[in-house]
């Protein structure tokens, strides 16, 4: 259950027997409060800015990703949290006026350099979007689309095998097993979320970037997707971000509180919603603001 603070009581501290007021960031400080940086980052981000136009949307984030952890990006809208996902798999090189500068690295492998090629990395950082947006094909060719392009199936046979290994992960082999045939169109939402999913999944990703996986599901498809990503998380490392608070505290194991273009917060999930050590961290997860 999310725990939330009073918006009159200041976070405190445990010392032995006695408890003390602990010292907060101002909202002034634009400084990351609390613990960006991992041992050892599945990815890490350091002084990365994003430009639209002459508007810096992004100043100066500097965080690491660890490796089979969920991370929660929460904020405001407009706080640039979406934009910095899209950083991760430079999603942002398809709009004509955004440039980012600073460093990005996968396993040790600067992504925005220019020898790399961004359409295997689109395939070790996939992308969940907010709507579901399944092709226009079959709930077979949806999955199998991505390893035949990839050349990562050299028969039917293991396509074949791609394909239902990767229904069975994303938690929908048992209601589609018999109709594969059929338009991925054709599924519930949440059906349609999960079978994006596979296809992501199908091409082996090392990470998943999920941007407001729900926000167009009811609530027991919510609860689905929860599940899955609980899950999924064994195997891969994921970003999420979202609006949801508590579908933040659910899922993930350290959160990133984003403002105005600013991290201005990183830390293990539960600390941060119930001591967070950012005064703006606090005004917003109590409602203050947003």
């Amino acid at each position: 259950m999310l725990q939330t603070l009073s918006s009159t009581t200041p976070p405190v501290i445990e010392s032995g027997n006695q408890t003390k007021t602990r010292a907060r960031v101002s909202r002034d400080d634009r400084n990351t409060a609390g613990h960006p940086f991992v041992d050892k980052p599945r990815m890490s981000c350091r002084d990365v800015n994003v430009y639209y136009g002459d508007k810096k949307a992004i100043n100066s984030v500097s965080i690491d990703i660890a490796e089979n952890e969920v991370l929660a990006m929460i904020g405001p809208s407009g706080c640039g949290k979406s934009t910095f996902l899209r950083c991760l798999n430079r999603m942002n090189d398809t709009i004509a006026i955004c440039r980012v500068d600073g460093t990005i690295k996968l396993d040790d492998q600067d992504i925005y350099d220019k020898k790399i090629d961004v359409v295997p990395l689109r395939a070790q950082v996939g992308m969940v979007f907010q709507k579901p947006n399944p092709f226009p094909k079959s709930i077979y060719e949806n999955v199998a689309y991505g390893p035949r392009i990839h050349g990562l199936a050299d028969a039917k046979t293991e396509l074949d095998a791609i394909v239902e290994r990767s229904l069975i992960k994303a938690g929908l082999w048992d209601e589609v097993k018999d109709r594969l045939d059929q338009p991925g169109t054709g599924l519930s939402g949440g059906q349609q979320q999960r079978l994006c999913i596979a296809r992501a999944i199908a091409v082996g990703p090392e990470v998943i970037l999920m941007d407001e996986p729900c926000s167009a599901l009811d609530p027991i498809a919510t609860a689905t997707i929860e599940e899955l990503i609980s899950e999924l998380k064994l195997q891969y490392t994921i970003v999420i971000v979202t609006h949801n608070m508590q579908q933040a505290a659910r899922v993930s194991q350290r959160t990133a509180y984003f403002h105005l273009g600013d991290l201005l917060e990183v830390g293990q999930t539960d600390k941060l919603f119930t001591r967070p050590s950012h005064q703006l961290t606090e005004d917003y997860i109590t409602g203050r603001f947003g």
